[in-house]
């Protein structure tokens, strides 16, 4: 008599069922292994940084952070991810696949990370929470972004003025003031960002294609939106290193820090 493990795949059954929550499995050896997140058992430790995990396969993957290792590679753009579940997320942004549909809302997505993320928004639970403050975040990377305030880290460094930032927009953002690229014009004003040149282009036909996914409010420009976002969290996460003042939005960062600097960057060719 054939078991279950001898079995070709396509044959096999979950023949074993966890008496825990009802999860069935086809080997016996994988509910063996799924029972210990169930105890809360961690038996794989990584030997670098001492972090413990339910499953071999998961500690595989984390110590692909220690090595830099990124062993998935897209056959499209050659972009390469520490998961195999990432890359397979990835490929959706090519094909344009959405699989992952908030059963909130109906609005669907390529990754199932950001789903996880967005249902917060309905469901208002922050899981991210700071443990020097208890201030939480719906996402990661707020959190990420949020401990440097009280660490004073700036990881991310302009390689022209040795300047370095807490997030590395505010570097990207700043770049551009050394770049000085003004070869985009349209409606009479030059603007150094491809990305504001876009939103530019909403004003004159009233396009307003970024709505706040918490009150429904549209906006003609990303940046306007993710600033309009802060005033439902209450986040100002942009502090001027000059004068120690913060603000919600980067753009009025920058717009402040001119204050400092004196510097006016966009001319208009009309007036």
């Amino acid at each position: 008599m054939d078991f279950p493990e001898q079995l070709p795949k396509e044959v096999r059954k979950a023949s074993y069922p966890c008496d825990i929550c009802q999860k069935s499995f086809s080997l016996k050896s994988s509910l063996i292994n799924h029972k210990i997140v169930h105890r809360g058992e961690k038996p794989f430790q990584c030997d670098t940084c001492d972090k413990s995990f339910s499953r071999l396969q998961t500690l595989i993957n984390h110590k692909h952070i220690h090595t830099g290792e990124r062993p998935y590679g897209c056959d499209i753009c050659s972009k390469s991810f520490t998961l195999k579940s990432h890359l397979e997320d990835h490929k959706h942004t090519h094909t344009g696949e959405k699989p992952y549909q908030c059963d909130i809302c109906g609005k669907s997505f390529t990754a199932k990370r950001t789903l996880t993320a967005h249902s917060r928004i309905h469901t208002g639970e922050k899981a991210h929470n700071c443990d020097i403050c208890d201030k939480s975040f719906t996402q990661k990377s707020d959190l990420e972004d949020h401990k440097r305030t009280h660490t004073g880290e700036e990881p991310y460094q302009c390689d022209i003025c040795d300047k370095s930032f807490s997030r590395i927009q505010a570097l990207v953002t700043h770049k551009h003031i050394h770049k000085r690229e003004k070869s985009s014009k349209t409606y009479g004003k030059s603007l150094t960002v491809r990305s504001l040149l876009e939103d530019h282009k909403h004003i004159p036909t009233g396009e307003k294609p970024y709505q706040c996914d918490i009150c429904g409010e549209s906006f003609s420009a990303k940046r306007t939106l993710t600033g309009h976002r802060r005033k439902h969290t209450g986040e100002k996460a942009h502090k001027c290193d000059i004068c120690g003042k913060s603000f919600s939005r980067t753009d009025h960062l920058i717009t402040h820090k001119r204050i400092h600097t004196g510097e006016r960057p966009y001319g208009c060719d009309i007036c």
